[in-house]
């Protein structure tokens, strides 16, 4: 178990840890799921205090205020006061929907989260970000707001479709990649093997690691956590210039060939480093070319939530193990990159 003022628990069941917190808690509990997971939100909650599930379909394009509303009116019509806790059962949207939600509630009631995919197992539930988005961009509204614990049942990993798994793993690469040594090289040598071979509980525990040591630095993102956008301005804008149609895991892959791009247009990184983050990405089948128009990204890019005065900043390598963020950069080197994202990864990355 890692502790960053509230339990993550990575194991192949969290059943009994989670019960554990809620019978500390002595409080009544609703529980909110992602429709898609149901059933193991009923199974993991049985509890006399429970006062009922709530299933909602979700997705990137209903992770929006009226979908927060949509809860709330739920929880009102259960009875839920504030007095009552919030159990949020499901993925990355899941969770900064409900956390949201949570934080909203009678002007704020305790939520825990149970992470039932590998993005929001390795990312998303961690870090106490929670939010939806706006018409003009990704996260626009949100808060800043500890769970009481999260939850990472990684025996679900073996439910999901591999396309599933693949969106947590560039998260991972993101992690691996800040982090560089072992952390990196462990995911070098997954690589070649197997998903259903991978010691899920070890693999997820080192990147839970990662994100809560850069956390614990800075909680409210003023500056070190920045790190954690490796890749995500160019991401960002890709899922909104595609009507997120773009996957967050396929576009937070795209995004970390376009950050080793930029910082090789920059002379900050070295082409080794980039081939081998490119190697990574390859061999966990991850894509690296956008189908959007490099107008569309760089407009997209414009509502970007990291902007100053105006400006884009980008967090950008040095190295591996190696991120600088706050990195201003002329806006034609940005659009040189968008246009070579738009080509497959080839020899000219390397000229």
């Amino acid at each position: 178990m890692i502790d960053l003022g509230y339990p993550i628990v990575v194991a192949d069941s969290v059943r009994a840890s989670l019960r554990a917190l809620l019978r500390e808690r002595r409080q009544r509990f609703a529980v909110l799921c992602d429709a898609n997971v149901n059933g193991l939100a009923e199974m993991l909650t049985r509890d006399p205090r429970r006062i009922g599930v709530f299933a909602f379909d979700l997705g990137e394009r209903r992770k929006r205020l009226r979908t927060v509303e949509n809860v709330l009116d739920r929880l009102t019509a259960a009875g839920a006061d504030r007095q009552t806790a919030i159990v949020g059962v499901g993925g990355g949207v899941a969770g900064d929907l409900f956390g949201l939600a949570a934080a909203l509630f009678m002007r704020g009631v305790p939520y825990a989260h149970v992470a039932t995919t590998l993005v929001s197992m390795v990312d998303a539930a961690i870090g106490g970000k929670n939010g939806v988005d706006l018409a003009g961009g990704k996260n626009l509204a949100g808060t800043f707001r500890d769970p009481i614990g999260v939850f990472a049942p990684v025996r679900a990993l073996y439910t999901l479709p591999l396309r599933h798994v693949r969106e947590g793993l560039a998260e991972m690469v993101k992690h691996a990649a800040i982090a560089g040594g072992e952390t990196f090289e462990k995911l070098e040598r997954l690589a070649p093997h197997q998903l259903f071979r991978w010691p899920w509980e070890a693999v997820v525990n080192d990147s839970v690691a990662v994100k809560t040591a850069i956390v614990q630095l800075d909680r409210h993102e003023q500056g070190r956590r920045e790190v954690l956008n490796l890749g995500h301005t160019f991401a960002h804008a890709i899922e909104s210039a595609s009507r997120y149609r773009v996957s967050h895991g396929a576009a937070v892959s795209i995004g970390l060939r376009g950050a080793g791009l930029l910082a090789l247009h920059t002379g900050r990184f070295s082409r080794e480093d980039h081939l081998r983050v490119l190697t990574l990405l390859t061999l966990l089948g991850l894509p690296m070319r956008m189908r959007e128009s490099p107008a569309a990204v760089l407009a997209a890019m414009d509502a970007d939530k990291k902007k100053r005065d105006g400006r884009l900043r980008f967090v950008l390598p040095n190295a591996i193990g190696d991120v600088e963020f706050g990195v201003r950069v002329p806006a034609s080197r940005v659009r040189t990159v968008l246009e070579r994202l738009a080509r497959p990864p080839g020899n000219e990355e390397f000229r």
